[in-house]
């Protein structure tokens, strides 16, 4: 659960009676005092920087109740102590100096706080290129930045959030608009919060010569193009399991479709978001258009006397004597930016079906082959322990320079023979015992100082190799 994690007393000092002195001094000590310096402050320091804080600010703003100090010095001392007991702070000594920082799990808290308080919005341009970057990144090395493509599926999933998020944002700004029945604050609210906050900020970038989704193609094609590439599959396959993210091949595999798969269908179904948004901006414009319409002066001659002076003007002679008009003319009084446009609506995206793609059965035998051999020249504690076995026999030891190679399997064993203390974390140190001899091995595979290989238990031997009778 998410508050288990959290101090039970850390959101007391923002619902007390001077909660807004004490989110405006955690939003300054996170984003002014603890963010200038990567080490813990002293507590002498972080005292200062309260007093100074609190000094802009009056005693009733400050205090919680009547306990609380009027005289500056002890008022700093109880802020600190207030912050310090609700778990926004942890103190501890460093060479018996008290030394003061965040603790972790608040200061990830005070940092989603500092967000909604700045309002940031996403770049769009960002985020669709820092998909298609990782996706890009993934394809063309999966062996080593298979990383990428996780980075891609969060990437993707914290884009489609802020898009649904500013869906949600501009839903409630046009409630709040319709609520509101004086029309004044109704139109600033539209022009503050909605077209300032979000149709310039977020929405406008959607619609622009620049617009960030024109790579949204290409993250199309290399997310399909990569779930149809069963070589890339596999590689992406092996990398997540070398570096720790599944257990087994299967489970890394079906990590890599779905991470694919998620990227693919979020790019390939933004339509409908952004119609979601469309439909309130445009619902939005017309209510205030219309608002605007009924606001002016009524007069039912007024288009009729403008339609007739436009006449007159046109059928007048020109007069270089005329009298000249009150009004500058560098740039005409009216004209089409003047006019009100409805929004059009996009026109629909015709998807086409994918090819169905076949594998090369090539590609197939070579992906089979690939196997196998890797896992011929793999050795296992299993098979260092039928080598072993089969050349000892019935002796309880057998020299390097006395075991005959026959192939190729049996020399990629032998060859590590000379490590079998600490193969595979010294499992097999409970098995067998290895000493250095004097002398050489030299059989045609291998040159390299001779060794000694002997049970630990001597009596015990393999079935095969046991005496009749024994």
């Amino acid at each position: 659960m998410l508050f288990t994690r959290l101090p039970d007393d850390l959101f007391k000092p923002l619902a007390s009676p001077s909660r807004a002195f004490n989110a405006a001094l955690l939003l300054h000590l996170h984003a002014r005092v603890f963010a200038e310096t990567t080490e813990p402050l002293r507590k002498s320091e972080l005292l200062a920087s309260i007093g100074d804080f609190s000094a802009d600010w009056s005693q009733g703003e400050i205090a919680d109740d009547e306990a609380t100090p009027v005289d500056p010095v002890e008022r700093r001392s109880a802020v600190y102590r207030r912050l310090l007991d609700a778990g926004w702070l942890v103190e501890r000594r460093e060479r018996y100096v008290p030394v003061v920082d965040f603790d972790p799990d608040a200061r990830l808290v005070i940092e989603e706080l500092a967000r909604l308080d700045r309002g940031e919005t996403r770049s769009y341009g960002g985020a669709v290129l820092e998909v298609l970057g990782s996706l890009e990144s993934a394809v063309a090395n999966p062996a080593e930045r298979s990383e990428a493509l996780v980075n891609a599926a969060k990437a993707s999933r914290a884009f489609l959030g802020h898009l649904r998020s500013l869906a949600g944002s501009m839903r409630k700004i046009e409630e709040r608009i319709l609520r509101e029945e004086d029309q004044g604050v109704a139109f600033r609210l539209y022009f503050e919060e909605f077209v300032a906050r979000h149709l310039v900020s977020d929405y406008r970038t959607l619609h622009t010569r620049l617009n960030p989704f024109r790579f949204r193609s290409g993250i199309v094609r290399e997310a399909g193009r990569a779930l149809r590439d069963d070589l890339t599959l596999r590689a992406l396959a092996e990398a997540g399991l070398r570096e720790g993210r599944a257990q087994d091949l299967s489970l890394a595999e079906r990590a890599v479709r779905a991470d694919l798969a998620e990227i693919l269908s979020i790019f390939e179904g933004l339509d409908r978001h952004l119609d979601a948004v469309a439909d309130i901006v445009a619902r939005l414009e017309r209510r205030i258009a219309a608002a605007l319409r009924y606001t002016d002066h009524r007069d039912s001659d007024r288009i009729e006397r403008t339609a007739a002076a436009l006449r007159a003007v046109g059928a007048a002679e020109w007069s270089e004597t005329g009298p000249f008009a009150e009004v500058s003319l560098l740039r005409p009084p009216i004209g089409e930016p003047h006019l009100y446009t409805p929004r059009m609506r996009r026109a629909a995206i015709l998807s086409e079906p994918l090819p169905e793609i076949h594998l090369d059965p090539a590609i197939e035998a070579f992906i089979l082959a690939k196997d196998a051999f890797r896992q011929r020249v793999m050795v296992t504690p299993e098979r260092v322990i039928a080598f072993v076995e089969r050349k000892l026999g019935a002796s309880p030891a057998v020299r390097g320079s006395e075991i005959v190679v026959a192939d190729v399997d049996e020399f990629v064993v032998f060859q590590r023979l000379r490590e079998i203390d600490v193969l595979f974390d010294g499992i097999l140190t409970t098995r067998y015992r290895l000493s250095r001899v004097a002398g050489r091995v030299s059989n045609g595979w291998l040159d390299c100082p001779d060794f000694l290989v002997e049970r630990r238990n001597p009596a015990f031997r393999p079935a095969s190799v046991r005496p009749r009778g024994a």
